[in-house]
């Protein structure tokens, strides 16, 4: 007995048996198969899949079909199959197309394209944009002035420099440019400039590690003041995205540093709550976190002799996001025993607080060591922050959620009408699952892409960045402008392109691009005055100061810019063979910097089979492996670093006696004037510093480059020769030397024990040498364990040597399979990215007075 066939709309399940069906219309045979019926033998044409029932009738009150005829239904199927099977009101146009004419899968094709060409639509017509400046709560610890501590005393054309900036700062420019080449003390520059103007700062880096070193030298400036680091807290960030070419769909995964995150809210709560703020942070700052309003209205004072309800003290601290916690006692948890409540501030590494309460009555609040129990202090008063940016009251999370049934209603109408059934179904799971889970619990997988309903912000508004936090009188200075600047334009159109994709593909609601980072303009409008630090400032900022710039290009211990030579490119593998040997034979490193990799790999192979310990920095080398090739150039276990675009800003090898620019002729971005500048500057760290440019042609970027690197010289060579300073008596000191403010603008690589005797262009067997002999100290004082690590220490470098000239092309993981890696402690964490920690429990005199009671907290007078 043959069944009845079910409507092709509404497609059944592969089976194991296949029913007798009938053969379809002629009709619905042309609908569902144009291919079969087409002239021209262009083969299978695509066709909308079929329609869905949302389960809710869509605006307008457009209703089903359900009284047509089958003949009716078949003879109107194109045109039903165009408007999503959607009877329309009978004084609309029934011919009106609702696309440009394609619909299912090219509907989604066409929308994205158009998308991506022209833009967003709400930032075609250039508006005025008024930056948003919510209102602040009154700083509980205001009135504290900067306190400048150093030794040094302004040296060079620092002095002149200061002077012009600060006078800058007071009339009221809004752009300043600083020229300051390398080692010229840019750093110490910008702390004499906050101490002598008394604002406020925001220190901007292009990256964590020059965020940490910079972190760590505003920290030994004002140890008295408020110095805070903000930076990404993900240690592994893999944003959601949607490749439609092979329809692959890449889950959001992220690995939040807890030491950063503490940091990030000792920040925000230190800007909110003092006048003597120095947040270091790198671009990522540009990116959203919660509003000024929420995150200060979501905040509580407990004091001393106050009546509160301990349940209503717990519900507050559960509605911080404060999770309550019987077992482990970490940051951003509370656990309660009796009367006493024991809380783990957000912002706070190693402290708790201990409210106990007679009754309704707060009794006292003590600080206490987590780990130890031991009291510290007595507190008058403490202010409580949330454990997130994002914590979102629950009235502002009802509005939300209609707020977000709407959009999705309104979309699912939009994507139904064009045929896109794929799209609105997925589109439809994805967000009704999240609003389930914000109604249950208040949080969901990819909440961010909520934060325009979160935030209360208007469609097409920036969302709220570390910017709002800031004060209006703050100092912005971007470091390395030349590489800050173009990233901040940078990252949100790469933002968008993703966004945009996931949006047209049904993956998240449209709203989802207001989730974005700070655009160009944006953030010019918001940002305060700004003091952009370089040693090859971009154009953006020359036009924003017509021009004018500080100059501070003196180095106060007599370093100056190197020597360059210009030789043919015709022979220039074989001439730089033989300069490599002779910088080696001298105790120096080479930096030898190609256009291409596969150049690079050729370059390393013939020199490894001439004789030469050589190394190529792989372009996929994670930091902590580029750190360790640096450490073991250093130290010398090889001689010569051959890579595309080698440290042009960043990490300095002081041993660098040579810098070779291969087919430097070659204009565009790796031969451009800024690339040549700066990787010039690599050899300025070294007094006998050389760089050789092979070209046969001078091109405008090498002439440009290179008069511009005599100028500095000459006007170096005239200060060395008034204040009595020559370069070969700073030779004996060179060590010394690099330590100095002036000389400390940028990270440098520690080389482990070897750095506290090697002096500059040790080779590998005088620092081998020299570890045998603090080896052999160190057991003849009884200090076994010295002993044994620098023994420990010796067997490495002698294995990564054999490692090195076995495969000069090995990856670090191989080289470090076979010699083992530096165990020590680095300045900058396990990552190269992290600014460094405290090995004991500090003492109160010890962390200056803005941390008794932790910044939100006040010492009970006694």
């Amino acid at each position: 007995m043959s069944r009845t066939p079910k409507s092709p709309a509404r497609p059944t399940r592969a089976k194991a048996s296949k029913p007798d069906v009938r053969p379809l219309d002629e009709h619905l045979a042309a609908l569902l198969s144009p291919g079969l019926v087409r002239s021209g033998g262009d083969g299978f044409g695509e066709m909308p899949q079929a329609g869905f029932d949302t389960g809710t009738p869509p605006p307008g009150d457009r209703v089903r079909d359900k009284g047509l005829t089958r003949a009716a239904m078949l003879a109107d199927a194109p045109k039903r199959v165009r408007q999503g099977n959607v009877k329309r009101f009978a004084d609309e146009d029934e011919d009106a197309p609702l696309t440009n004419g394609t619909v299912g899968a090219g509907a989604t094709v066409d929308a994205l394209k158009q998308l991506l060409e022209q833009g967003d639509p709400r930032f075609r017509e250039k508006r005025v944009w008024t930056p948003h400046r919510p209102p602040r709560p009154e700083k509980s610890e205001g009135g504290r002035p900067f306190e400048l501590v150093s030794e040094y005393e302004p040296a060079g054309d620092q002095p002149q420099a200061i002077d012009e900036l600060v006078s800058g700062v007071e009339r009221h420019e809004r752009d300043q440019v600083l020229l300051g080449v390398t080692g010229s003390g840019k750093t110490f520059t910008m702390a004499q400039v906050i101490a002598r103007t008394q604002r406020p700062a925001l220190i901007l880096a292009p990256n964590k590690t020059l965020a940490a070193q910079l972190y760590g030298e505003f920290k030994s400036f004002f140890p008295n003041n408020a110095v805070e680091y903000f930076v990404s807290y993900y240690d592994y960030y893999q944003p959601e995205a949607y490749v439609p070419r092979t329809d692959t769909f890449i889950e959001k995964e992220s690995t939040i540093n807890e030491q950063i995150d503490r940091m990030r809210h000792a920040a925000t709560r230190a800007l909110l709550e003092r006048d003597d703020v120095i947040i270091v942070a790198s671009v990522s700052c540009i990116y959203g976190i919660g509003s000024v309003e929420t995150y200060t209205a979501m905040t509580f004072t407990v004091k001393v002799g106050e009546t509160v309800e301990q349940r209503q003290l717990i519900a507050d601290l559960v509605a911080l996001q404060y999770k309550r916690s019987m077992g482990d006692f970490t940051r951003g948890t509370f656990r309660v025993r009796g009367d006493v409540i024991e809380l783990f501030p957000a912002h706070y590494e190693d402290r708790g607080w201990r409210i106990s309460m007679f009754g309704d009555e707060v009794e006292s609040i003590v600080e206490f060591d987590p780990l130890t129990g031991q009291k510290s202090s007595d507190l008058e008063f403490v202010k409580i922050y949330a454990n997130s940016h994002y914590v979102t009251p629950r009235p502002t999370l009802t509005q939300a959620t209609k707020a977000i049934k709407d959009e999705l209603r309104q979309r699912l109408d939009e994507l139904n009408r064009s045929g896109r059934y794929l799209e609105a179904q997925r589109l439809d799971q994805r967000t009704t699952f999240d609003l389930e889970m914000l109604e249950a619990t208040g949080v969901c997988q990819g909440i961010e892409n909520y934060s325009r309903y979160l935030t209360g912000r208007l469609p097409g508004e920036p969302p709220p960045t570390l910017f709002e936090y800031l004060p209006d009188n703050a100092l912005v200075f971007t470091d390395e402008s030349h590489v800050t600047v173009p990233q901040i334009g940078g990252m949100y159109r790469g933002d968008f392109r993703r966004k945009a994709t996931l949006a047209e593909y049904g993956f998240r609601l449209p709203s989802c691009l207001d989730n974005r980072p700070l655009r160009f303009e944006e953030w010019d409008a918001m940002r305060p005055q700004s003091i952009h630090v370089s040693a090859t400032p971009g154009g953006w900022e020359m036009d924003r100061t017509g021009g004018v710039f500080v100059e501070q290009v003196i180095r106060p211990t007599g370093l100056i810019d190197p020597e360059i030579d210009i030789r043919p490119a015709r022979a220039q593998v074989d001439d730089l063979l033989g300069e490599v040997r002779e910088a080696a034979a001298r105790g120096f490193r080479t930096l030898a910097t190609v256009l291409t990799k596969r150049m690079a790999e050729q370059l390393t192979e013939y020199l490894h089979e001439n004789g030469v310990r050589v190394r190529y920095m792989h372009s996929d080398i994670d930091t902590i492996e580029r750190i360790e090739i640096i450490r073991d150039l250093r130290l010398g276990a090889f001689d010569v670093l051959v890579g595309i675009n080698l440290l042009r800003e960043g990490l300095d090898i002081p041993e660098c006696g040579l810098v070779a620019i291969l087919d430097a002729d070659k204009e565009g971005f790796l031969r451009s004037e800024t690339s040549l500048i700066q990787t010039i500057g690599r050899a300025a760290r070294n007094v006998d510093g050389r760089v050789i440019l092979y070209a046969d042609r001078i091109t405008g970027s090498m002439e440009r480059a290179i008069a511009e690197t005599n100028r500095r010289r000459e006007k170096q060579r005239a200060y060395n020769e008034a204040n009595g300073i020559t370069p070969e008596s700073v030779r004996r000191s060179i060590g010394d030397i690099l330590e100095s403010v002036y000389e400390r603008d940028h990270v440098r690589v520690d080389t482990g024990f070897a750095e506290q005797t090697a002096t500059i262009g040790h080779n590998l067997k005088a620092t081998m040498a020299d570890l045998e002999k603090r080896m052999k100290e160190a057991a003849a004082d009884l200090e076994f364990e010295t002993a044994a690590r620098l023994r420990d220490e010796i067997k490495r470098l002698q294995a990564t040597e054999l490692a090195v000239a076995d495969d000069p092309m090995a990856r670090q993981s191989d080289v470090e399979a076979k010699a083992g890696n530096f165990e020590g402690a680095r300045p900058y964490g396990s990552a190269g990215n992290l600014p460094p920690t405290r090995a004991k429990k500090p003492a109160s005199e010890d962390m200056g007075p803005h941390n008794l009671g932790g910044g939100g907290a006040k010492p009970r007078k006694r």
